[in-house]
Parts: C-alpha cells; structure tokens; sequence
C-alpha cells in the first residue's frame, strides 16, 4: 500500500481549510484517509503560527513507514525543520514568453539606434 501525507480540502466554497493527513494514494483527495497529522488555513497571514499546525510526532512516524509527502506538504516539513530542503529546478519558468522576447528585442533595438547617434 503506497501511502502519501497529502492536503484534503474541507470549508465552504472560496474560503478552503485543508487537513493534513495520512491516506492511501490510491483514495480520492477528500476521501477516506488513515490519519489526520494537523491543519492548514491559507487565508491566515504567513507569519501567523496558526496558518499551519502539524503533529510533528505522528508525521515523523508516517514518514519512517514509507510515507511521501506531496510538494506542499514537504515544504511545510522543510519549515518545520522535520526535513532538508530540496533544491528544485524550473528552468522554463525562468525563461521569457513570445511578447516579452520581442519587447526586449524592440527596446535592445532602440537603444542601439540612440547609442548610434
């Protein structure tokens, strides 16, 4: 059974409050799970120390039974000190779409032609 310490929605429509929990991959995002670990309210500031809540102990156990974390969760693991953090790659992020590209290449040209002068 391939577990994952994963997010569940819960609140009402446009205010979301996600559970932490422990939960079989194979079960549907707000369905059966095995454990609740903690909480997450997004619409709390991110310095509040409410905003995320987790049960460190049981999260430590989870992770020791082969448990994987999904991204959001692993990076409220990595801020909680509970894992080490991981160097992640998005190198298209980084790189400019088709109008930016002809803007750049508009402005470069303009001041090309004001340097000339």
């Amino acid at each position: 059974m391939s577990m994952k310490i994963r997010l569940a929605r819960g609140g009402s429509k446009k205010r979301p409050h996600y559970s932490i929990v422990a939960s079989d991959s194979r079960m549907p995002r707000d369905g059966r799970f095995i454990e609740k670990l903690g909480i997450y309210d997004p619409l709390l500031a991110k310095d509040n120390e409410g905003r995320v809540k987790m049960n460190l102990e049981r999260v430590q156990y989870w992770l020791s039974q082969g448990a994987q974390p999904t991204d959001r969760v692993a990076r409220f693991l990595e801020a909680a000190g509970v894992r080490e953090k991981a160097v992640r790659n998005n190198p298209k992020a980084a790189v400019p779409g088709k109008k930016a590209k002809e803007r750049a290449a508009a402005k470069a040209s303009k001041a090309e032609a004001a340097a000339a002068e």
